[in-house]
């Protein structure tokens, strides 16, 4: 059975699913990661039940067929973390308002197309949208994620797609004036402000030893 418990630790701040999905990676906004949420198929699995996008029956057949086909599970969350590899690249170079390479964009539309042949139009709140239903293809976990990707990049903003200035998260930025800084102000936020903090009561101690006789 999938439990997702690992999931419990990880903090949801990017605001969408495409974003959530890169923001499995932890790490400083500069530089490679330094912590990584999904280790295996079965972390793939949990996190995709965790977000909604996968019901507990989908979820339970692919831990058997992903049981049966080791293998073929293998190269499926080999795909999908190298999605998530091309999807951090196209959003961070968004964020910093830098046009993604062409060849990044070609592997989002490969892969988005590969999901859209196995979906179909099914009635949603507000319209039509894909669904993928109930299947046992390894490859079904990315599917709605990349559908979401290109979602945000065709209706956007984009504008709104920031990187935290302390972390490597992104998060689309809701904010009436647009001005936020951080993933979360209950972390980065608040760390920002305590060096600052810890920055200015240094600098005052310096001054006041040098003003010192």
């Amino acid at each position: 059975m999938v439990t997702g418990s690992y999931f419990k630790k990880v903090r949801l701040v990017g605001g969408h699913l495409a974003l959530d999905f890169v923001n499995t990676q932890t790490g400083p906004p500069d530089g490679p990661p330094d912590g990584d949420s999904l280790e295996g198929y079965d972390d793939l699995l949990s996190w995709s039940r965790q977000m909604g996008i996968m019901g507990e029956r989908q979820a339970k057949g692919l831990v058997l067929a992903a049981q049966a086909r080791p293998a073929a599970a293998s190269a499926a969350f080999g795909k999908a973390i190298g999605a998530r590899y091309y999807l951090w690249e196209i959003f961070a170079a968004l964020a910093r308002q830098q046009e993604p390479s062409t060849s990044l964009l070609d592997l989002l539309r490969d892969d988005a197309a590969s999901s859209v042949r196995h979906a179909r139009l099914a009635r949603t709140a507000g319209g039509f949208g894909w669904d993928w239903g109930v299947c046992d293809d390894l490859c079904a976990p990315l599917w709605p994620v990349v559908q979401a990707a290109v979602d945000l990049m065709r209706s956007g903003p984009v504008t709104s797609v920031k990187q935290c200035g302390a972390c490597r998260f992104l998060f689309v930025d809701t904010s009436k004036n647009g001005s936020r800084r951080w993933c979360s102000m209950e972390d980065c936020g608040k760390t920002a402000k305590m060096r600052r903090y810890v920055a200015r009561r240094s600098a005052s101690r310096a001054s006041a030893r040098a003003g010192q006789p």
